[in-house]
């Protein structure tokens, strides 16, 4: 029993530190103008980002249609994308879908998928929405952080084949390995690093990172 609550104060200090100490520790306040706006989308398990479309956005990711995601419909205006474990984000839908194994993969190690999908403009007006500020150079590395997150054959995007929750959504299959550890939200916490936004060391709560972020995010 001493042994286990040890454990779990290790694991509570661990949370803490994670969220307290800032990475990068030292960022510059200085942004350049002109800024663009992303959305951080949260539920009580997952994180997302969801960035404007525009025509250069559409160009981009213009692989996103033919998979199922129409982002040149004329209502679409943000492009939402997350990272996560494969069996859990495949076969979860919605919590009544939930399953052992999943779970299980999701607590160990699995691999990597992206979802993307496509939202109207009350985006930002929902529930559980971080509208964050980048700077033209922030915002670049940002888009560069998430194209490179996907994994690639000959250049292009590998599509998972009828996988997708509804009629504007798709998965494609991305680069590295999730666990419960390093997860969906340790993602969506890199994503921002790059893109000059300082969050907690780590983050893998939706509600640890919504924490670092009120903590250490400056606004330009």
């Amino acid at each position: 029993m001493r042994l286990f609550f040890r454990a779990l104060l290790s694991i509570l200090a661990f949370v803490v530190l994670g969220t307290l100490i800032p990475r990068p520790l030292f960022t510059s306040p200085e942004f350049d103008q002109p800024h663009t706006t992303i959305l951080v989308l949260s539920n009580p398990i997952h994180t997302d980002i969801a960035i404007p479309l525009d025509g250069a956005i559409r160009a981009r990711f213009g692989f996103v249609e033919a998979a199922g995601a129409p982002i040149f419909h004329p209502d679409a205006a943000w492009l939402i994308l997350g990272w996560g474990g494969r069996s859990f984000y495949l076969e979860t839908p919605n919590w009544s879908d939930l399953k052992p194994m999943p779970v299980i993969r999701a607590l160990t190690v699995d691999r990597a998928v992206m979802h993307v999908g496509v939202a109207r403009s009350s985006l930002s007006a929902a529930p559980d929405v971080r509208a964050i500020a980048l700077d033209a150079e922030g915002y670049a590395r940002l888009l560069d952080h998430i194209e490179q997150s996907f994994t690639r054959i000959d250049g292009q995007p590998i599509a998972i084949p009828g996988a997708g929750y509804g009629q504007s959504d798709a998965f494609f299959e991305a680069d590295g390995w999730f666990n419960a550890l390093v997860g969906c939200n340790t993602w969506t916490a890199a994503a921002l690093r790059a893109a000059g936004v300082s969050t907690g060391w780590w983050t893998p709560l939706p509600q640890l990172l919504t924490l670092s972020l009120d903590l250490h995010d400056r606004e330009p």
